[in-house]
Parts: structure tokens; C-alpha cells; sequence
């Protein structure tokens, strides 16, 4: 249980520090939220990345993990529509509702700045 409280306030500083990092992710709610943010950040890696790594796994190998940054970036904006879902105010350059390459390159560069800052929190932080 323990594991769990401390790895959904990390992830909640990471989108937290992703946030403040990159102009156009945006998200405009307070501590609830951010950890609610986080939580549905948690379900989707927990829930979907396992089953969508292993469907693209001959992909993933015939490109050496390269795919994996696009596997992360579409994660990245099902959890801004998911929030959108739970009145969550994040959005990646207006997506929800508005999807455009925009927002594509926006959740690439953000899945990128991710990955590094929970590195660095998970780091920081251990369970």
C-alpha cells in the first residue's frame, strides 16, 4: 500500500513538474486533482501499456524500442482524454477536444520529459 501512495505522488510531481515545463500541457486544477490526474496515469500504464507492448512487440524489436516512444505518446493523450472524461483540466495543446498533429508532437515531447522526470522522482523517492 505503501508502494502505491508514494509511486501516485511522484507521478503526480512529475505531471506536476511536466507541466510547468512545457508550455503547451496544460493543467489548471489543484492537489486533488493533480493526484486524481495521477491516478488515471496509473490505471492506463498499469491496465493497457502491458497488453499494448506485448501486441506491438515485432514492431518494438524489428525498430530496437524506438516504437516504445510512440506507444508512450499515444498513452500520453489517452490519459488527456480520460481526464477530460473526469473533469480533470489537462489537455496537450488543446486536445481534448481539439486533435491535431499539434498535439501528437506536444505528446511526444511530453511522454520524452516525462519519462526523464519520474526517472529522476522515482529516483529521489523510493518505495
Amino acid at each position: 500500500m505503501r508502494g502505491f501512495i508514494v509511486g501516485t505522488i511522484a507521478t503526480a510531481i512529475a505531471f506536476a513538474a511536466m507541466t510547468w515545463l512545457l508550455p503547451n500541457i496544460d493543467f489548471t486544477g489543484d492537489a486533488p486533482q493533480l493526484i486524481l490526474l495521477a491516478l488515471v496515469a496509473g490505471v492506463v500504464n498499469g491496465l493497457i501499456k502491458p497488453i499494448v507492448r506485448l501486441l506491438s512487440l515485432p514492431v518494438r524489436m524489428a525498430t530496437l524500442g524506438l516504437f516504445s516512444f510512440v506507444i508512450n505518446t499515444g498513452l500520453l493523450l489517452l490519459v488527456a482524454w480520460l481526464s477530460g472524461q473526469f473533469d480533470i483540466p489537462f489537455s496537450i495543446a488543446g486536445f481534448p477536444p481539439d486533435f491535431s498533429f499539434d498535439a501528437v508532437g506536444w505528446a511526444f515531447i511530453g511522454s520524452v520529459v516525462l519519462s526523464v522526470i519520474n526517472t529522476i522522482v522515482g529516483n529521489v523517492i523510493h518505495d
